[in-house]
């Protein structure tokens, strides 16, 4: 892919401090775009004001940027980063930035929380261990169907869910907190009674700790347009459904969703996955709370 830089004068920023995301206190993000193509991300709404985002890009001085960023936090706490653009992206593999920003995080004294499609987040676990020692750490892999037919269509450019799958049973094992999202649950394409079934058999045998979903997806401005274009060309008619079912709704619930969440968590709580966020972040934060108080205001 060819390299290219862009401008920033910050990246670790202040989390929307009303936001419950995992506990998440601040977001780092060292990439513009993203190359997935996933047919459904928000992240290429208007409000975003992201060009071109299928293209790829860094942050000039990445690093020195977040060192910078990092000591001036007055307060430690969870660095998230995967919000706008995945940080395990083919640029990473020889580019590092990823690894080197999650070094500067651990060498800080703060936690991190990583969104990712990509088994790359793997490489990273002799880090994510050690900030294990001091911080919270969560990785969270998405994967919105265990189907790798369905999920090249809906994610044409990411990783299969096989592959995804196989990393948080590496992670898992390796001793970090990890877990999935199924986010978004797709009407009329990921909202079945079977996906589910087979997402929380899957996920459960990862050895992963939570599974957390989205029953319905986002659509705003630029991104709804998108989001039909890609419909129609995949799944010929569908577009018009979500028209006729949706009009210009921001966010378009699943069918039914109150009696998928019922089958969703009582499949969840047989498997023993957590699914709740404030479950998933008190798990997470299990065994920091008397040495880093200030990684837990008060709620």
């Amino acid at each position: 892919m060819e390299l290219e830089r862009v401008p920033a004068k910050t990246i670790v920023s202040q989390y929307d401090p009303g936001s419950r995301w995992f506990g998440i206190n601040y977001n780092m993000n060292i990439y513009r775009g993203c190359c997935h193509g996933c047919i459904y991300c928000d992240s290429r709404s208007a409000c975003y004001r992201v060009e071109q985002f299928d293209r790829v890009r860094i942050k000039d001085n990445a690093l020195r940027i977040i060192r910078d960023d990092l000591r001036r936090k007055a307060k430690p706490g969870v660095v998230g980063t995967g919000a706008m653009s995945d940080p395990y992206n083919p640029l990473e593999e020889e580019l590092l930035l990823t690894r080197h920003g999650l070094e500067l995080v651990g060498a800080y004294g703060f936690g991190a929380a990583i969104t990712t499609k990509s088994p790359l987040v793997t490489r990273d676990k002799d880090i994510l261990l050690e900030i294990k020692e001091q911080s919270p750490v969560l990785c969270l892999v998405t994967v919105t169907t265990p189907d790798d037919g369905l999920a090249a269509k809906i994610e044409p450019h990411a990783p299969p869910p096989s592959l995804r799958l196989q990393a948080v049973q590496e992670l898992s094992r390796a001793g970090i907190f990890t877990g999935v999202l199924m986010n978004p649950v797709l009407p009329f394409l990921t909202d079945s009674r079977e996906n589910i079934l087979a997402m929380v058999d899957r996920v459960q045998k990862t050895g992963a700790r939570f599974l957390y979903a989205s029953f319905g997806v986002t659509l705003r401005m630029n991104q709804r347009d998108y989001y039909y274009q890609r419909l129609e060309e995949t799944f010929p008619g569908l577009a018009a459904r979500y028209q006729r079912t949706y009009g210009e709704r921001y966010f378009c619930a699943a069918p039914r969703s109150g009696e998928l969440w019922a089958l969703f968590a009582r499949e969840c709580d047989r498997a023993g996955l957590l699914y709740k966020m404030e479950d998933i972040i008190s798990a997470s934060r299990a065994g920091y709370e008397s040495q880093q108080l200030s990684f837990f205001p008060p709620q």
